[in-house]
């Protein structure tokens, strides 16, 4: 894989939809990405974010150098060009009206298989006033399930440039630092019963949170 443009192992569309939101990243938003050293470089692993923005999934997966799998609900394929695009990029689709939806639990099972990544957010929705959210139950669930690595990632800055609400800010820096990967006895607790995915969710979510912004430097 090539350092330079990781783009070339990544299947055709999706690497280029990468290299795009990178230079859109770099020529809209750059700030400063750290922690790219802690991301795997071979096997599954999931990716957990927290959620500010719509920008967030571009944003902070055009910085992976592999090709991560995305959720996305069912409702956004309604055919045509946006059906075929969401398909050949990977994206799973998901059932967000309730219950556990089997068909994505199966998708996110191959992805990892296949080793690559997942971005998901475990406050499940976009943050209304910047701040981090309570963890939802989901991730945890795919986290116990799966069993692979979890890395926690907190972005800075995406709220203020596109937050819910808010028009889009061109210029904003957005700051996105990746935390070091969670082994499954960090974030699982086997015997917790029922309340073992939202132990797992709010483990993580606490990770996420001890991250912390770049020091600003001083010109």
């Amino acid at each position: 894989m090539s350092e330079v443009y990781p783009q070339v192992a990544m299947q055709r569309v999706y690497g280029l939809c990468h290299y795009a939101a990178r230079v859109a990243y770099d020529m809209f938003f750059r700030g400063e990405v750290i922690g790219l050293d802690h991301l795997p470089r071979t096997g599954g692993f999931l990716l957990a974010a927290n959620h500010a923005s719509f920008l967030d999934p571009p944003l902070i997966g055009c910085q992976v150098p592999r090709q991560i799998a995305y959720f996305a609900r069912k409702t956004l394929w309604k055919g045509g060009v946006a059906s075929w695009w969401l398909d050949t990029v990977g994206t799973i689709p998901v059932d967000r009206d309730g219950g556990q939806d089997v068909s994505a639990i199966k998708r996110v099972l191959k992805a990892l298989r296949d080793e690559r990544g997942l971005i998901l957010f475990p406050e499940g929705t976009r943050t209304p006033d910047g701040r981090l959210q309570t963890a939802k139950p989901g991730v945890g669930f795919i986290a116990v399930k799966t069993q692979v690595p979890v890395v926690p990632v907190r972005i800075f800055g995406s709220f203020e440039a596109f937050g819910k609400g808010r028009s889009l800010r061109l210029g904003t820096p957005v700051n996105i630092v990746f935390g070091r990967p969670l082994p499954a006895s960090a974030y699982d607790e086997p015997k917790a019963g029922k309340e073992r995915a939202q132990i797992a969710s709010e483990r993580i979510m606490a990770e996420i949170a001890r991250l912390q912004p770049p020091v600003e430097r001083v010109i």
